[in-house]
């Protein structure tokens, strides 16, 4: 999709029943615990995980707007264009902070390069924007940067079959060993930086499990070698709004955890909340910046 100037509206472990329609089968050594499984150390170049008053387009404030008039059914719903640059735009003086790492978690494996990495599950549709910039606020162009999340039932997809790294999944609490789950690879995906630093991929917002907050990992690399290993979650007035209004999540009702009890962001969690806004089209536009040491 082209890309256009921002109208956007401002703003028990798993539930394992569902059906596979939409399926298409086709440097900081980190000791915390990823998603309640085992823990991955990775290699980052940040410094610091305080935030800049003059950075906001990251601003962690509540949505102000009644979340109604959502899409569902996933990605096939979406009509809107990506916004332009400008979604990024911050002060005129620089100032801003490393983006902090987290854990890789055990439900990593290598993906593929794509624009959509839904597969055509369902959810609410959901534009993912992310840009990535040194500690001078320039862009950084090709660098990759991996995403992935779990379903709206909070299950991981599983089919590590053309993985060339699947040394840390753990199949069986990702996916709960459930066949849909094992023989899929939806949300999970590849993509490298414009000139812009920027990335955008359609996905669909990710469900909740047990002792998580609602979260999407992200990995960023050159010359295969990681910068960065991380993860970004949602406030919690949004998350609760969708999970308990929107028809493809409220069968299961809130999160049992929010970000304020989350192991992995802990108390810095505002640091790690995206900023969204409802597109015209009902879908999802959830966007943040990434800031390394180049």
């Amino acid at each position: 999709m082209t890309s256009k100037k921002l109208t956007e509206k401002p703003l028990k472990r798993r539930r394992f029943m569902k059906t596979a329609v939409g399926l298409t089968l086709a440097p900081i050594a980190i000791g915390l615990w990823g998603c309640g499984g085992s823990n991955s150390t990775s290699t980052s170049s940040t410094a610091s995980n305080s935030s800049s008053s003059n950075n906001d387009t990251d601003s962690n404030a509540e949505p102000e707007e009644d979340f109604d008039g959502w899409a569902s059914g996933g990605t096939s719903a979406m009509t809107s264009d990506f916004p332009d640059d400008s979604l990024f735009d911050t002060a005129s003086v620089c100032s801003v902070a490393l983006t902090g790492s987290q854990t890789e978690g055990p439900c990593y494996f290598q993906s593929d390069y794509l624009d959509d990495i839904s597969y055509e599950q369902t959810g609410l549709p959901m534009m993912l924007c992310l840009q990535l910039i040194d500690e001078a606020c320039n862009p950084l162009s090709g660098y990759e940067i991996e995403v992935w999340h779990c379903d709206v039932d909070g299950v991981y997809s599983g089919d590590t079959s053309d993985s060339a790294d699947a040394s840390g999944f753990n199949s069986a609490f990702c996916t709960g060993n459930e066949v849909y789950a094992l023989s899929a690879k939806w949300f999970r995906g590849i993509a490298v930086t414009d000139a812009s630093g920027r990335i955008n991929l359609k996905s669909c917002f990710p469900g909740w499990y047990s002792s998580r907050a609602i979260h999407i990992h992200f990995r960023i690399r050159r010359n295969n070698t990681d910068q960065l290993v991380s993860q970004f979650g949602f406030s919690d007035s949004f998350c609760q709004d969708i999970c308990t209004n929107h028809p493809d999540y409220s069968h299961r009702g809130e999160p049992d955890t929010l970000l304020g009890q989350d192991t992995v962001f802990g108390s810095d969690y505002n640091e790690y909340t995206f900023s969204v806004s409802q597109n015209e089209d009902g879908s999802l536009l959830a966007y943040k910046r990434i800031i390394i040491s180049d």
